[in-house]
């Protein structure tokens, strides 16, 4: 821990350790294929890419099913809409494989942010 860390813990400055866990854990929304929500929960980031994400869930999540997710780096939020590609159960945990869709320029700014601070603290 740097100095400038252990100052802002000590001063009650928190925002720093709570964005990079952001990066981390990422809240998500699933629509069945028949365009239902069904559930809404969190999972683990494992790892990213520009067009999609790899996300570590405690339940499966069904091939073709589409999730949103929010996305945030600093003050930036963006929802994403990915559809899944694959699902496999890992140690009582699943590993999910998502591909994004339609993302605005806006959304491809902030997920370009996101990505580059996730491979610089997690890569």
């Amino acid at each position: 821990m740097t100095k400038g860390e252990k100052q802002a813990m000590a001063n009650g400055e928190k925002r720093n350790f709570i964005r990079l866990d952001s990066l981390h854990l990422l809240d998500y929304l699933i629509i069945d294929q028949e365009g239902r929500q069904t559930t809404y929960s969190m999972g683990r980031t494992l790892d990213v890419s520009e067009n999609g994400l790899k996300l570590e869930t405690t339940h499966p999540i069904a091939q073709g099913d589409t999730l949103l997710i929010t996305v945030g780096l600093e003050d930036d939020l963006v929802d994403l809409t990915g559809e899944i590609k694959h699902c496999e159960e890992a140690s009582n945990r699943y590993i999910t494989g998502i591909e994004f869709s339609d993302i605005s320029n806006e959304g491809k700014r902030i997920f370009k942010k996101y990505t580059e601070a996730f491979i610089r603290h997690f890569g």
